[in-house]
């Protein structure tokens, strides 16, 4: 029961950062304008995302557009486009072989070695769609902190880190911690064979003494 208990534990901690890597991939901030230095603009904030950019003005009023070529978009956009849709087909994978896995559901209960073995499977997808979404959305952030700093980039033209990238990181922690979860497997390697005895004694044959 113990084992259960940690597989549905790591299920539930992947399944919640599965729900925080799609919302954080359909999120906009991404990168936010910067107000850093003496021009400061307050009229509006820029942010920018994988898939449009928008605009918010000081009245409320928001305005998006989304990008017009794919082709004609940064490297750093289309790979961490790439990386984070492919983190979230994985974690969809790894949720179809867990539920079937894990310990506390019905489907091939006859075959527990078997069963153990898909919940260690999606416990590892698990893990490398957690690394590609921390590589994705850490690479992202390195490029925001590198132009950030850069001497050469015009003071109106600086973003800083958007609320998507802090979404992004946890979680990718949370489905890296609950991969690992899964992986765990507290059972020994004989549960599954029954427990040896000495060999009964046959009736006809006498004890025999030693001094």
């Amino acid at each position: 029961m113990a084992n259960a208990g940690i597989q549905l534990l790591g299920f539930t901690l992947a399944f919640l950062g599965f729900i925080g890597l799609i919302a954080s991939t359909v999120m906009v901030e991404w990168k936010a304008s910067s107000y850093a230095g003496d021009n400061i603009i307050t009229a509006q904030a820029l942010y920018e995302g994988l898939w449009k950019t928008c605009a918010s003005q000081s009245t409320g009023q928001v305005q998006c557009k989304v990008y017009d070529s794919l082709l004609q978009l940064p490297g750093i956009v289309q790979g961490t486009r790439g990386l984070m849709l492919c983190a979230i087909m994985m974690c969809f994978i790894s949720i179809m072989l867990d539920m079937v896995g894990m310990r506390c559901t019905t489907c091939m209960s006859e075959q527990p070695e078997q069963k153990d073995k898909v919940a260690l499977a999606g416990g590892v997808i698990f893990i490398i769609a957690g690394v590609l979404a921390l590589v994705g959305t850490s690479w992202y952030g390195q490029r925001i902190a590198q132009e950030f700093y850069d001497p050469f980039t015009p003071t109106n033209s600086k973003y800083e880190f958007g609320s998507a990238l802090f979404v992004g990181w946890g979680a990718a922690a949370l489905i890296i911690i609950g991969g690992s979860f899964l992986c765990c497997n507290c059972s020994s390697k004989g549960s599954g064979k029954s427990p040896r005895y000495p060999a009964p004694r046959s009736a006809g044959q006498p004890d025999k003494n030693f001094v």
